[in-house]
């Protein structure tokens, strides 16, 4: 008996331990990370001449460059990647579902149609409600998506409904974008790739109230999502209430996705990807260990991509959707492969 609570005590001390190696490293990667996005570029600065510029100090160009531009940059994008990232751990979490994100439940097509509605035909949102109006339109399109389905279970059901929604989205997409002027066309092109470029303080201000509530009630939902990981009947009989719980955490993750399609655009797979990493990075799907991690490795991998978008073919630059989706694309289809080889395995 006291071997085995001696087994249990190490093995916890071991993943805490785990844990908190974790957490430092990908807040260190995090840093340095930004840390090189404000010195590359035009221009370009050494450690000591940044650290020069945010003491104030500097050139006039790059004290105006670095505060202004490249650091609202590399804040959006720590914060929409840990959005993301969370939303994409509360959708699969919640659903016990490996393939549930807002790409695929049509959550940010959703978000994406109401934001070209608004562009192209010059609709008077005012600019604080663009979050408001990203999230009617992602909640309804992820409600059309789910209510089709009769098992929310099945993850190959969930990505062909989650794929028919999106792919009418896109054609009424398309048909707004048709309609609008050149200049509408453009800026819009570039908004659904999924961009942070020329994102300035406006934009950080616009997304910051919505992390300050959203991050923090994702974290505190631990528990019931390891309670819905073992079974809606198991959840019930634990005194959890099933449905109010999975509402409301779709909820809260369908916000945090639309604040950041309202000033980045559709970032893909940051949301599917980030919660399969942490899980294989920590060896548990304990949600009070994964959705930090997962929050974190969002923000890294969202601000990296964007590193490499803005700096590997300049002065060409390409959106950072373009290297979200080139990391998450052969993940989804890993995915799908390993759940039809279970499919098959079961029958």
């Amino acid at each position: 008996m006291s071997e085995t609570i001696q087994t249990q005590t190490l093995y916890r001390v071991s993943r805490v331990s785990r844990l908190v190696v974790v957490l430092v490293s990908l807040v260190l990667a995090l840093l340095g990370l930004m840390m090189i996005g404000l010195m590359l570029g035009t221009p370009q600065l050494s450690v000591s001449e940044l650290f020069t510029v945010l003491q104030g100090g500097g050139s006039h160009l790059a004290s105006i460059v670095v505060p202004q531009l490249r650091l609202p940059r590399e804040v959006l994008g720590a914060l929409a990647g840990a959005m993301l990232a969370l939303a994409g751990t509360l959708f699969q979490d919640s659903m016990r579902n490996p393939l549930a994100g807002p790409e695929l439940l049509g959550v940010s097509s959703g978000a994406s149609f109401v934001m070209a509605a608004i562009v192209i035909f010059h609709l008077p949102v005012p600019w604080p409600l663009y979050p408001v109006a990203a999230l009617a339109g992602g909640v309804i399109a992820g409600s059309v998506s789910l209510l089709s389905m009769r098992r929310l279970g099945d993850p190959i059901r969930l990505v062909l409904m989650g794929a028919s929604v999106a792919a009418l989205l896109h054609a009424g997409i398309i048909a707004i974008i048709s309609l609008g002027e050149q200049n509408d066309v453009g800026l819009l092109f570039l908004y659904l790739l999924g961009s942070l470029a020329n994102r300035t303080w406006d934009y950080v201000n616009l997304v910051w109230p919505w992390a300050v509530v959203c991050i923090p009630l994702a974290l505190l939902m631990a528990r019931p999502l390891n309670l819905l990981q073992l079974g809606d009947e198991v959840a019930e009989g634990l005194g959890l209430r099933v449905v109010r719980w999975r509402l409301l955490i779709m909820t809260v993750g369908a916000t945090m996705v639309a604040a950041v399609v309202a000033v980045a655009g559709p970032i893909s797979y940051v949301a599917l990807t980030c919660p399969h990493m942490a899980r294989r990075l920590l060896g548990t799907t304990d949600a009070r260990m994964v959705l930090p991690v997962s929050m974190l490795m969002g923000s890294v991998l969202l601000v990296g991509a964007d590193l490499l978008a803005k700096n590997l073919f300049n002065p060409l630059e390409l959106p950072v959707g373009l290297w979200t989706t080139l990391i998450g694309g052969p993940l989804l289809l890993v995915l799908i492969r390993r759940q039809l080889a279970r499919t098959r395995g079961l029958r």
